[in-house]
């Protein structure tokens, strides 16, 4: 099973709730790369596929780190199989239609310049990382908040103008500080650069 095929089943097994099938339509439609951009342009998944790659690896990190007997002891949160699947596979959708390939010249191994293809970043709705995807979401379907801030938090203290606001989502929302860990452990550990 290829990660497009993975994706839909774990989004159809999990993903129920009100316009959760439009969203899958806009995503497997034309007017949606999901499942061929890259996750970045130079760091983890930065290769076509990548976005629906790390999407996977986040649901799969996810799952195991809730279910940790620690972890629920801390936590003393039950997540639903639904709010596991949304959060994970949903957090990088202002990642879709962003990545343009581009050519630049390159010396190969012999020294000579050669033409290579290259991801370059053109966002066409500049509405930041985590609450752009938040934004797309909701025009498909309503997230509980827990899950607006573990999507919105996602990136954790990576962001340095909000330092005092993720903190206090972590603090609020456990399944936010979840998420980034998961997110965290599948870009540094999991997913390879090329």
């Amino acid at each position: 099973m290829d990660h497009k095929e993975k994706f839909c089943e774990i989004y159809r097994n999990n993903i129920k709730r009100e316009g959760a099938s439009e969203l899958l339509d806009y995503l497997l439609s034309s007017g949606s790369d999901f499942f061929t951009a890259p996750a970045s342009t130079r760091f983890h998944g930065n290769y076509a596929g990548g976005l629906c790659e790390h999407s996977i690896n986040v649901y799969n990190n996810l799952k195991e780190y809730l279910a940790r007997p620690y972890t629920k002891k801390l936590f003393s949160n039950e997540y639903s199989e639904e709010s596991i699947a949304i959060v994970a596979l949903l957090h990088d959708l202002c990642k879709v239609n962003v990545y343009k390939t581009s050519m630049r010249n390159v010396k190969n191994d012999a020294g000579v310049w050669e033409k290579v293809p290259y991801y370059e970043f053109d966002d066409n709705l500049p509405y930041g990382h985590g609450e752009k995807s938040v934004y797309i979401i909701g025009g498909f379907m309503r997230l509980s908040r827990e899950e607006a801030f573990a999507i919105r938090y996602h990136m954790g203290f990576s962001e340095e103008k909000d330092i005092r606001n993720c903190s206090k989502a972590f603090e609020m929302y456990p399944l936010a500080f979840a998420l980034a860990t998961a997110d965290m452990e599948a870009s540094l550990y999991l997913e390879e650069k090329r």
